[in-house]
């Protein structure tokens, strides 16, 4: 009776936050208009249908969307399925669009709700599922399972922060994972996490990320920039802007780049450039900085590959302040030398790995990161050791796409 009793109390929830949900999603359309459109998705209707044998990947926003592409593009060539790929942010949405608009079909993942999944897997009929990272769904696995759908947590990972979180309601979180028909971790600590969790049918893959090449038509910001090092703070989360532009006040001879993680914040990050008086350009202006220009800010989507190229090395977000860290890999790949604050348990593996390699420091806090970005900018024989080692990181941890396919057997 306990995991019934649990199912039926987290339905519970559910129905209890219904009017919660519908008034998050009309006040995050007040900000972002996006959230308005396609609203029956999330309810299971539909207004296409797919024929065949239909593959179903779920990537819940930007950054699991990206890293999707190596899985992406090995079931596209076996030409025997239609790709359906789900999501649950705009943004996601719009980053699925242009990466493969033109190779599958996007739209959103509905609400846990059983009788908006229920319209989904009848109305999409899928063959298998690949959920990436660790999306936990109760009612999408349960139904997935008793509809006979095979389903996969692929690129799954679970930082300490999270195991502890899923303990609190563990009955739930272990009948999930033991309905699930296998799970692809990240790492062997991923692994062990999710086994105290109960999951049984797993493998350590590797992360997907790694086996995400580079564009190889970047376009090239450097274009925009003067004769100054170029440091690029990347992915930047709530609060730590601020501390970034207070530690480089006066390190006038660095033009510093700031990209915010969620383009929703770009105005309130203009408005605070503005507040501290600093002389900025925006990406959006398309225009050449001046001399007196002291940041260079990111406002715009799907281009972060052009900004770690046109820098000389970078932060990454997220990761002073606890947020948890965002993704390294991209800078590594494209040779660039990166700074970690103390709070990377999002990317605990390879933050270690990279700084290991001798790809990436760590730095306890934001003027401990200007000094060591001051000292590493000035000593060019340095920073190309260490641009190198982290082409040398990213190469040798390819391989995981392959490793999740034979995994799940598609």
């Amino acid at each position: 009776m306990e995991q019934p009793l649990s199912r039926f109390l987290y339905n519970l929830l559910l129905w209890a936050l219904f009017p919660f949900v519908i008034f998050r999603l009309v006040n995050r359309g007040r900000k972002q208009k996006a959230y308005l459109s396609h609203v029956p998705e999330r309810f299971g209707h539909y207004d296409f249908a797919l024929e065949g044998k239909v593959v179903w990947l779920h990537a819940v926003s930007v950054g699991e969307m990206r890293a999707a592409s190596p899985l992406v593009d090995a079931l596209i060539e076996r030409g025997d399925c239609t790709l359906l790929i789900t999501c649950m942010t705009p943004t996601g949405r719009e980053t699925g669009e242009k990466l493969y608009g033109e190779k599958a079909k996007i739209c959103y993942l509905p609400y846990d709700y059983p009788f908006a999944v229920n319209r989904f897997l009848d109305h999409f009929r899928p063959s298998a599922g690949l959920i990436m990272e660790t999306e936990l769904w109760f009612n999408l696995i349960r139904l997935c399972k008793k509809k006979n759908v095979p389903l996969f947590l692929v690129n799954a990972r679970l930082s300490e922060k999270s195991l502890k979180r899923y303990l609190k309601f563990e009955k739930l979180a272990r009948s999930a994972l033991s309905d699930l028909s296998g799970i692809a971790a990240q790492t062997e600590q991923d692994e062990e996490r999710l086994k105290l969790l109960g999951a049984k049918r797993i493998d350590a893959c590797g992360n997907l990320k790694f086996d995400v090449s580079p564009p190889e038509d970047i376009p090239d910001f450097r274009q925009f920039f003067d004769e100054r090092p170029v440091f690029l703070a990347a992915s930047t989360r709530e609060g730590e802007e601020e501390i970034i532009l207070d530690a480089f006040e006066k390190r006038e001879d660095i033009l510093l780049v700031i990209v915010p993680r969620h383009p929703q914040r770009f105005l309130e990050i203009e408005k605070l450039l503005k507040a501290k008086n600093l002389d900025y350009v925006k990406r959006s202006e398309n225009r050449k900085i001046s001399g007196k220009t002291r940041v260079f800010l990111g406002d715009s989507l799907g281009e972060m590959h052009a900004y770690y190229k046109a820098c000389d090395c970078t932060y990454i977000g997220g990761s002073l302040l606890p947020f948890g860290g965002q993704n390294l890999i991209e800078a590594a790949s494209l040779g660039k030398p990166a700074f970690l604050g103390p709070h990377t348990y999002n990317f605990e593996e390879a933050a270690r790995l990279a700084i290991e390699e001798g790809a990436a420091l760590r730095v306890d806090d934001a003027e401990e990161l200007a000094l060591e970005a001051l000292k590493l900018l000035n000593d060019p024989r340095r920073l190309a050791k260490m641009g190198k080692a982290g082409l040398a990181f990213a190469a040798q941890n390819r391989g995981a796409a392959n490793r999740i396919l034979e995994l799940v057997g598609i």
